[in-house]
């Protein structure tokens, strides 16, 4: 069986963004990396029974250091934040650095930041009177919604948009289709360095010649079967 990415998907609320991930799996969009299991800091949240429908593992977790569990429990590769309301700490961040991702729903670096989340996002796009906004996937440090981009799209805004229409469009004409992509990107990138990492520590054994390993060995006759 072909080796996978291993993912967890961070939610808070209704789970649109995961819904994306789901069936970006099931089309082949993310062929890299499989969803292993869906967390959330709210045990209402209708993206844990999005998780459940569709044969997910879901947690509902109290603090960092009861996700931190799940997750390595679970032996996460990359971490996903669809709609993840929580502020993650220095160390969380630190701890997986590299294999966290989030999808915001503005262009960054404008309208990001400590408050911008949701439909307030829309909101403040509008009463800039932005002509273009859209969506942002990027790595998650310990600055909200600013870690390095990894792929952007954008979107029209319309005359007349409210900020319920603006958001919409910009879930289906930028979030659901970024995010799978991104996933897959950082999946394979992920399952590449794997690989380069098991090269590398074979390398040294592979280089030697057999008279060079037993000359080095000062216990010549342990370890060697002929």
């Amino acid at each position: 069986m072909e080796k996978k990415c291993r993912i967890a998907v961070l939610v808070s609320g209704g789970g649109t963004n995961l819904q994306a991930l789901i069936d970006a799996e099931k089309s082949g969009i993310i062929a890299s990396g499989q969803i292993v299991l869906v967390a959330s800091n709210n045990p209402e949240a209708y993206a844990l029974t999005r998780a459940r429908e569709a044969g997910i593992s879901a947690f509902v977790f109290t603090d960092e250091a009861d996700l931190v569990r799940i997750l390595e429990g679970a032996e996460t590769d990359l971490i996903i934040l669809a709609g993840f309301l929580k502020i993650l700490s220095a160390e969380f961040t630190a701890r997986f650095a590299g294999r966290i991702i989030n999808i915001h729903p503005a262009l960054l670096p404008s309208f990001g930041g400590k408050g911008c989340y949701g439909i307030h996002v829309h909101e403040k796009a509008l009463e800039y009177g932005v002509k273009v906004t859209g969506a942002t996937v990027h790595f998650v440090n310990e600055v909200p919604d600013g870690g390095r981009i990894i792929c952007q799209k954008a979107v029209e805004v319309k005359e007349g948009d409210t900020p319920a229409l603006l958001q919409r469009r910009v879930m289906e004409e930028a979030e659901w289709v970024i995010l799978p992509q991104a996933a897959e990107k950082i999946c394979r990138q992920l399952l590449k360095e794997k690989v380069q990492e098991k090269e590398n520590v074979m390398k040294p054994y592979e280089t030697k010649s057999f008279r060079e390993t037993v000359s080095g060995n000062p216990y010549v006759g342990r370890g060697i079967v002929l």
